[in-house]
């Protein structure tokens, strides 16, 4: 929780989970096959192992995910399994307690050790998410590694975005993939890539010590081209890309009365013409400052990325 305040969205807007099995329903009649529940914090929703479940039921979903951050997921682990969850992602950014409370704003880091520590003996998979931010948690990367490989969770690095609330942002603060893969050869040897088998955003590598960890390069190595991503917020907006200013409102058709049929036919027609390149276009740019102002997401509390799905 970065800033010193935030924009929440009106109870009444969020779609129910009738709604959100309908669109889910929708999009997989268009080809989506994979589904994952983000937020903000999905556990902070009651009852969320019952939308777990009436989605694991629906046919063509092969994998059905969610990313925490952990602080809840003890409580949560066994119910959402049983409910048809295929595998975990922990959003952890550092190891020291003290440095946990300075980014978090919570003295919860026991809390989210214990929450990793009942979902890798309940779950196949789960894995570690960690933003890099240069001087506050880039010394990390060894002791998260060996955290990773402690616990059987894969570690995933990822470089410091300048979306949403990250209005702190600044070019000098990344943690590039080069210094990454850099840091990681001075703790554990070096690293080998591993052939991409599908068009998650990861990069896998081994190290030599024979450790799978990922990095995310959005910043310094976008993949605009070969992105098949989008997300639907807690009030149905629809946002093809992380960087995208304004999104679809799905909630107010399906509220109006729309068909699965007619939201099917505006959902295939605006992602056919889909262009979004917006990490790209960031790259190219010659003054990079954060992406929206304080004032901004002030404003619009779709611009924040708790609300969208970061």
């Amino acid at each position: 929780m970065p800033e010193e305040e935030y924009v929440w969205l009106p109870r009444e807007d969020i779609l129910s989970f009738e709604e959100i099995e309908r669109l889910v329903r929708v999009f997989v009649g268009l080809g989506l096959d994979r589904v994952r529940l983000t937020g903000g914090e999905p556990l902070l929703r009651r009852n969320v192992a019952a939308l777990v479940e009436s989605l694991s039921r629906i046919p063509g979903i092969e994998d059905l995910a969610l990313t925490t951050n952990g602080v809840q997921l003890a409580d949560h682990v066994e119910r959402l399994r049983s409910a048809g969850l295929h595998r975990i992602t922990v959003s952890l950014d550092t190891l020291d307690r003290a440095r946990f409370q300075q980014l978090t704003r919570f003295d919860a880091l026991d809390a989210v050790l214990r929450g990793i520590d009942s979902a890798v003996h309940v779950f196949p998979v789960v894995k570690i998410d960690t933003v890099l931010i240069k001087g506050v948690n880039d010394d990390e990367i060894g002791r998260l590694l060996d955290f990773g490989r402690q616990v059987g969770a894969e570690v995933r690095f990822i470089e410091y975005m300048d979306v949403g609330g990250a209005t702190r942002w600044s070019p000098d603060l990344v943690v590039s993939h080069r210094e990454i893969l850099a840091r990681v050869a001075e703790v554990r040897g070096g690293a080998t890539a591993l052939a991409r088998d599908s068009s998650a955003p990861a990069e896998r590598y081994v190290t030599d010590d024979e450790q799978t960890f990922g990095i995310i390069a959005s910043t310094t190595q976008p993949f605009c081209r070969t992105c098949d991503r989008s997300r639907l917020t807690a009030d149905g907006l629809w946002f093809l890309c992380l960087y995208a200013r304004d999104g679809m409102d799905l909630r107010a058709r399906l509220r109006a009365g729309a068909s699965d049929e007619a939201l099917a036919a505006v959902i295939a027609d605006t992602w056919t013409a889909r262009d979004d390149r917006g990490a790209e276009l960031r790259v190219s740019e010659r003054e990079r400052t954060p992406f929206v102002p304080v004032s901004r997401l002030r404003r619009d509390p779709h611009l924040e990325m708790h609300t969208r799905g970061g």
